[in-house]
């Protein structure tokens, strides 16, 4: 009598939920701790699809789009250019990136939110890091520098062209802001302002000067770093020309009203 001892092949089914089950039970023991990048993806993706295996789509995006940040960062679309990925299975990444905005939000609203532009930083770094094109937002404050609203005012190459100062200064009027924060991105990786985010920057303090709204920063995102142009005293270096500037055309103006004061009378 032949006794055939090889053990039954399981499915891949059977053998992808005890993989799936086995990632859960380290999250829940553990947390992230020791996981790779591909298997935090991996989880994510089992929130919208529990039942089937996503290890090779997660090792997929890691590859596509470099890093975990950068999975998180890509859209339902891009998300969705790697075979196996569909709206069910981006919805597990789509959720977390929503519900980390959302918590960032509430860590900083109704309380002085410029505290550092460090703190500006990590609320938009994850939102703003990856994109494509340049976006600028603006970040309008009370009084106690609290957030009333934050609003995309361009996307594209930042010039003063593209974000005219008087309009900028409207807006703030109509949500009856009293200071200002601006956050643009550099999609090449470098928080390093160019000339024209320092004319542009320049523009806004003046125009925000005349109307009595303070500009508070201007920050400058790159790859895991930023540049702020109140850190570098460049916000106050604005408002002290513009303060030059003022008292240069009040001192002509009186000297052209001496001059036309002490000429003649036509006869």
């Amino acid at each position: 009598m032949t006794v055939n001892d090889k053990s039954p092949k399981l499915s891949p089914s059977v053998t992808g939920a005890g993989h799936r089950k086995r990632l859960r039970e380290r999250f829940l023991k553990g947390g992230l701790v020791g996981f790779r990048d591909y298997e935090i993806i991996e989880l994510l993706l089992s929130l919208g699809t529990p039942r089937r295996d996503c290890k090779q789509q997660a090792k997929e995006a890691i590859k596509r789009f470099k890093t975990l940040r950068g999975v998180l960062a890509a859209s339902s679309q891009e998300l969705q250019q790697i075979k196996g990925i569909g709206p069910h299975s981006a919805f597990g990444i789509k959720l977390v990136q929503e519900v980390a905005r959302e918590s960032l939000k509430e860590q900083i609203a109704g309380r002085p939110v410029y505290q550092s532009p460090r703190e500006i930083f990590d609320y938009l770094y994850h939102s703003m890091r990856d994109l494509k094109k340049e976006v600028f937002k603006v970040l309008y404050l009370n009084t106690q520098h609290q957030i009333i609203e934050i609003a995309d005012l361009f996307q594209g190459t930042v010039s003063g062209s593209h974000i005219p100062p008087r309009e900028v200064v409207e807006s703030a009027l109509e949500k009856n802001a009293t200071a200002l924060i601006f956050v643009h991105n550099h999609p090449s990786g470098s928080a390093e302002p160019s000339q024209s985010d320092k004319q542009l920057t320049r523009d806004l303090v003046y125009a925000g000067s005349i109307m009595q709204i303070k500009v508070v920063d201007h920050i400058v995102i790159g790859d895991n770093t930023y540049f702020s142009f109140t850190n570098e005293g460049l916000i106050e270096e604005y408002e002290l020309d513009f303060i030059g500037l003022k008292m240069r055309g009040t001192t002509g103006t009186k000297r052209g009203q001496n001059r036309a004061g002490s000429d003649p009378s036509p006869s």
